[in-house]
């Protein structure tokens, strides 16, 4: 894979109809800061009729804020595809939950194999729990607070968009693989953090998302570029027509690329929409 002192020129990609950003550790610097570069490059983007839509884990309520900066009126993808948001019109036009039973036997599974693990719950745009651990944040959580903390049989009567189980990472590891085998095939799950793993449908994904924003926009495959750092990543940047990491992404995410970019600190989304969409720089 190119690294970003020999990324393909412009003339390699394809006209782009429509650009996905993944925000953290992509769109936004280490501080959780949008680069001016990168705004105005977006908006240079929009101007000339392409689509940007955000493609991230986080819930709606958590992106709304980036959302407004970057002068967005496009859906989004949240819960790592688990939802598809329309947020000018304040609606979800796509959910695809984890069944009930299923979060149960994840959830039992994993506080049988320690007492003390936090267990988090997201339904559509709502955060539930029964308990918080201080130093075991989400991006989310360090913003919102639960809408609800009460034992968890009070909420796992319901789909789950996505579930979250946080730990220090020596003691997750081992519930992480335990999950993993014994759910294999029935759950997605998402690491882009240590002390987290996120389980959600196992259908859910960023591609299958992405294909389907892409369909409403009238946007082929071909013309789709995709920019991304983590292994939950992966499956947008091999579907996108222009696959796009960031320098400091995951070996997954710059394995699936077409393209290596600078750092979500040096404006890595600034530079592949300038080559990538507006054609210009060497």
């Amino acid at each position: 894979m190119a690294d970003v002192s020999s990324a393909p020129d412009a003339a390699a990609a394809p006209p782009i109809g429509l650009v996905a950003i993944d925000l953290d550790g992509t769109l936004l610097t280490c501080d959780k800061k949008l680069s001016l570069r990168c705004v105005r490059a977006i908006d240079r983007a929009q101007r000339q009729g392409v689509a940007v839509v955000i493609a991230s884990a986080r819930p709606p309520r958590a992106v709304r804020e980036i959302y407004r900066l970057l002068g967005l009126d496009t859906v989004q993808i949240n819960y790592n595809g688990a939802l598809i948001h329309d947020a000018p019109r304040k609606r979800h036009i796509f959910h695809r939950p984890l069944p009930v039973p299923l979060a149960r036997h994840v959830t039992e599974l994993a506080r049988r194999m320690d007492g003390s693990i936090a267990v988090s719950l997201e339904i559509l745009d709502r955060w539930y729990t029964d308990h918080i651990v201080e130093g075991l944040e989400t991006e989310t959580s360090r913003s919102f607070d639960p809408d609800s903390i009460a034992p968890l049989h009070a909420y796992l009567n319901r789909p789950i968009t996505k579930l979250m189980l946080l730990a220090p990472p020596e003691r997750l590891a081992p519930v992480r693989e335990c999950i993993g085998q014994r759910f294999e095939g029935q759950i997605g799950l998402a690491f882009t953090d240590p002390h987290l793993i996120q389980v959600h449908h196992p259908g859910a994904c960023k591609a299958r998302a992405l294909e389907r924003v892409a369909r409403m926009y009238g946007v082929d495959r071909a013309n789709v570029m995709a920019i991304g750092d983590a292994p939950n990543d992966e499956s947008m940047l091999r579907w996108a027509g222009w696959g796009v990491a960031v320098a400091n992404a995951w070996p997954q995410a710059r394995n699936a690329a077409k393209a290596i970019v600078p750092s979500n600190d040096e404006d890595g989304v600034a530079f592949a929409i300038e080559r990538y969409v507006l054609g210009e720089g060497p």
